[in-house]
């Protein structure tokens, strides 16, 4: 509990207590991947470093409530900060679908490795009632034989979904958190301004003080 206090404790805090995760820019177009230099920012993805922050930042924090709050030394105009927002809320429902597919094939995998091992498993009990009585070495191997491979389809099949199933619904819920987060905007300026947001920083490190490109 007490580690758990130490890590918020590098965050600033809304004044509805949420945590705020920082990010610092000089311009907007800092945010989106750079290789395609000439294509228009609204078509291009969210900077692969913003987006595996903002998962780290969140898995850290919990279940606390949290923001989002962007601080670029270049004022950004309504339209970017509204291009700012649907970009992050897209993106992480893209991730969200991505997820959703990833959890589909292991349910069906899932599905296929249960079923089989129910199959086999019947054909071991039916195979076993057959040969009851004979003492063929190669009928007993079989028998036996089915007998394994359905206990082993049916235990993999067990496995899979109990560790499969929290940490996708962990990431699934994440993305959502992350895609429907409130987002402020900051203007980094000299004064007295920038004299708060340096004290909200004072117990963290330098290395904890947001995502900056």
């Amino acid at each position: 509990m007490k580690t758990k206090m130490k890590i918020l404790d590098r965050y600033c805090r809304t004044a509805d207590k949420k945590v705020m995760i920082d990010i610092a820019a000089g311009r907007v177009e800092d945010l989106y991947n750079d290789l395609d230099k000439y294509a228009p920012y609204r078509k291009k993805d969210l900077d692969q470093d913003l987006v595996e922050y903002l998962i780290d930042a969140v898995s850290e924090i919990g279940k606390e409530d949290f923001v989002i709050r962007f601080r670029f030394a270049v004022l950004a105009d309504m339209d970017l900060r509204s291009r700012v927002q649907r970009s992050i809320h897209n993106y992480f429902q893209y991730l969200k679908v991505l997820e959703l597919r990833e959890l589909a094939k292991m349910t069906r995998s899932t599905f296929i490795l249960f079923s089989i091992g129910i199959v086999l498993l019947f054909l071991s009990v039916w195979s076993n009632q057959k040969i009851a009585g004979y003492d063929g070495v190669i009928t007993q191997v079989f028998a036996e034989g089915i007998t394994v491979a359905a206990w082993v389809s049916l235990w993999n099949a067990i496995t899979n979904f109990l560790i499969n199933w929290v940490p996708h619904h962990q990431q699934l819920k994440m993305y959502e958190r992350i895609s429907n987060a409130r987002i402020i905007f900051h203007e980094m300026v000299q004064g007295d301004q920038q004299q708060e947001d340096h004290s909200c920083f004072s117990q963290a490190d330098e290395g904890d003080q947001g995502y900056s490109p």
